[in-house]
């Protein structure tokens, strides 16, 4: 048996929203994913909730962020799984000062057959020159894993989704990978795509996808799915990574972000 782990900015409500609604419905269906991260998921203060929305279509559990609104919409994270949630909790991520920013982390508790199965949905500061943020809110993010983590010699391994807006090689990601010093001695994280992912660069952010026609700087590696370590031997290993999104659905790409998915060896 495998954990199938999808992670997938859907882009709020930008571009042909709507249309792009059917799409990624569409997409989620077609992967068959047991767990999903999704980023940039929207609420109207009116009700609407298009992780409910999604969740419903592939007949999954949810549980998302509360975000700010914005005139109205909220823009935040969420985990749909095959499985029940048993708990889920959010927290906020810090500014360059460490102050807390509107970016946040939501930890989800997931009741799967082979045990309580912990699931982050996350998504970082944007801005290319930003750098030093990042480097403060993963920082954080490792905090917070290591204090929710239960022992991480016997249990399943903490599984990251997000759009860390990050190269692999940058700062803010290499304290997460062990290439630096990481925050905790005691936790690094692996990386679904470098240990499982095709001889492809992997790009999330392409010059293939429609919507980045105008886009500064596209062709980047910035979505990760992520297994957390010290683990028991071989559980939670990548077994193989892929990229998903890229079709277009009655002619409408999903979104601006292609997905990763990753098949994660269970005991």
């Amino acid at each position: 048996m495998a954990l199938r782990v999808m992670t997938w900015n859907v882009w709020w409500r930008f571009g042909p929203w709507e249309q792009r609604q059917a799409a990624i419905i569409a997409t989620l269906k077609a992967e068959r994913a047991d767990v999903i991260c999704l980023q940039e998921v929207w609420a109207s203060d009116s009700g609407e909730d298009q992780a409910a929305t999604l969740a419903s279509e592939v007949g999954f559990h949810h549980a998302r962020s509360p975000a700010p609104f914005w005139e109205g919409f909220s823009f935040g994270n969420a985990v749909l799984s095959r499985w029940p949630i048993l708990d889920a909790h959010t927290y906020p991520l810090p500014d360059v000062l460490g102050r807390p920013s509107h970016r946040n982390m939501l930890v989800a508790t997931v009741d799967a057959p082979f045990g309580p199965l912990q699931v982050v949905s996350t998504h970082l500061e944007f801005r290319f020159d930003r750098s030093a943020t990042r480097v403060a809110q993963t920082r954080a993010l490792a905090r917070i894993v290591a204090e929710a983590r239960s022992d991480p010699e016997q249990s399943f391994p903490v599984v990251i989704g997000g759009d860390f807006n990050a190269l692999p090689h940058s700062d803010e990601m290499r304290h997460l990978f062990g290439s630096s010093a990481p925050e905790h001695q005691n936790l690094i994280f692996h990386d679904a795509w470098a240990l499982a992912g095709d001889s492809s660069a992997g790009h999330t952010w392409s010059a293939e996808n429609p919507h980045l026609a105008d886009a500064t700087w596209p062709n980047r590696r910035i979505d990760y799915i992520l297994v957390s370590w010290p683990r028991p031997k071989g559980v939670g290993t990548p077994v193989s990574c892929w990229t998903s999104g890229h079709t277009p659905v009655g002619g409408i790409t999903p979104s601006d972000h292609f997905a990763v998915v990753a098949d994660l060896r269970t005991p």
